[in-house]
């Protein structure tokens, strides 16, 4: 494929190199797709001296729109009713709904007569990644011949029936009323009117309209920057002790409680390590839990590391027991893989669409009481048999050099750019 080929217009609201979640994502997917092709990258302001000491020049490769405006007061509403930035993360998710419109808007202003005079091929909307939010660009792009791709789009995972306690932890009252974000104006004409659809995981693949199907393509959210995660292995795991790690956000649905009551056996006998990474409103919690079970010496929370520093924290890592009960994504299980550590994961939403009995382990989802039994006995057969992780470990670095690295994704977002232009058929991806 040519390089160079295709010029893209790619919106990224949230895109930033020096930030996690989303903004990563963005930023790493324009990244990646800038390597392959010709991208002008539009994104919020808040992202632009980020950006800029990534070497990119305002104007040329990337345009910063200020939102804040509008941005500034829902997002200070949206704390207020949230009780402060931790929790409550589909009330976030639904302000922000009412925030985006108007970064189109801006966006649309600047660029509708370069698009209209055909400077671009194909406009590609990364982020937002919710489905939630509507877009009112891809009716505009259809009128004009301009091709729109939205993806990809992750999010909506139901909460398990057997951790609605969990869901009030984490204030996720307004789960409940969800689905009426199909009644915001630009839900439908964004699914009719765009051209392909990413879908980025199953849960939103069989959320989409049926209307909508020929033109979805499921490709998983995330990826790897191999710059930061190195794909390499070691030949012998779980000698002489295992060495287990967590990444993560310290919230209820994360459940690194239940991975401390699953291990605190082994853990009082100096058979396992737990190292936690990450910060949150459970942090104070799970050190009382901790000292209580007397694990001080065998489990340790070392509170939040920046995202660049990881994977030298990661080098002696074994497994990664990440217990969510409700993870749309599981970039972190990418990140564990790529770096030979074998993913330990409920088997339930996005870490279970990335995880398979060849590079790790998955534990039946259950009630709480049911999953800390299932890992106990799991993590039990590890200890007793560590040599069963050096091939699953093999397997996983393999998995994300062929399917998962940001490269890769960028190479099958060609084909789709490709599809999209009428130039080849509906690419099958190797998902």
């Amino acid at each position: 494929m040519d390089v160079k080929k295709y010029k893209v217009l790619v919106l990224a609201e949230a895109a930033n190199p020096e930030w996690t979640s989303v903004p990563l994502i963005g930023w790493s997917y324009a990244e990646a797709l800038g390597r392959l092709c010709d991208i002008h990258l539009v994104t919020q302001i808040r992202n632009k001296a980020a950006i800029e000491r990534q070497g990119w020049v305002e104007g040329k490769e990337f345009t910063a729109l200020d939102t804040e405006l509008i941005a500034k007061p829902i997002n200070l509403i949206s704390r207020i009713v949230r009780g402060g930035d931790k929790l409550a993360w589909t009330v976030a998710t639904a302000f922000q709904s009412f925030i985006y419109p108007y970064f189109e808007y801006k966006c649309w202003r600047l660029f509708s007569q370069r698009l209209k005079d055909g400077e671009f091929d194909v406009v590609h909307r990364i982020t937002p990644v919710s489905p939630t939010a509507p877009s009112y660009l891809a009716k505009k792009l259809k009128s004009i011949g301009i091709p729109f791709v939205v993806g990809p789009m992750n999010g909506g995972v139901e909460w398990p029936d057997q951790f609605s306690d969990r869901r009030r932890q984490e204030k996720e009252w307004l789960t409940k009323f969800r689905k009426m974000y199909k009644l915001l104006p630009g839900y439908k004409s964004m699914r009719k009117t765009s051209s392909a659809i990413l879908a980025g995981s199953r849960a939103v693949q069989q959320q989409l309209p049926k209307y909508a199907n020929d033109k979805v393509i499921y490709m998983p959210e995330n990826g790897i920057d191999t710059k930061r995660f190195t794909v390499t292995g070691r030949e012998s795991l779980g000698k002489p002790l295992l060495r287990a790690v967590f990444i993560g956000r310290l919230v209820p649905y994360k459940g690194v409680d239940m991975a401390i009551n699953a291990i605190q056996h082994v853990a009082s006998l100096g058979r396992i390590r737990y190292d936690v990474f990450g910060a949150g409103p459970e942090m104070e919690k799970l050190q009382s839990q901790i000292n209580s079970l007397g694990l001080e010496k065998s489990i340790k929370l070392h509170g939040n590391v920046a995202h660049s520093e990881l994977s030298a924290h990661l080098k002696d890592a074994d497994i990664l027991i990440f217990p969510s009960i409700r993870e749309f994504g599981g970039g972190v299980v990418l990140e564990a893989m790529a770096c030979g550590i074998v993913p330990v994961v409920v088997d339930y939403a996005g870490p279970s669409e990335l995880v398979d009995e060849s590079c790790g382990y998955l534990v039946e989802l259950g009630n709480q009481r049911q999953i800390e039994c299932r890992l106990t006995s799991l993590i039990e057969r590890i200890i007793e048999n560590p040599s069963e992780l050096i091939e699953k470990s093999k397997n996983g670095m393999s998995k994300i050099k062929d399917k998962y690295t940001w490269h890769t994704k960028a190479e099958n977002t060609l084909r789709i750019y490709s599809w999209v232009l009428g130039e080849s058929e509906k690419p099958q991806l190797p998902y």
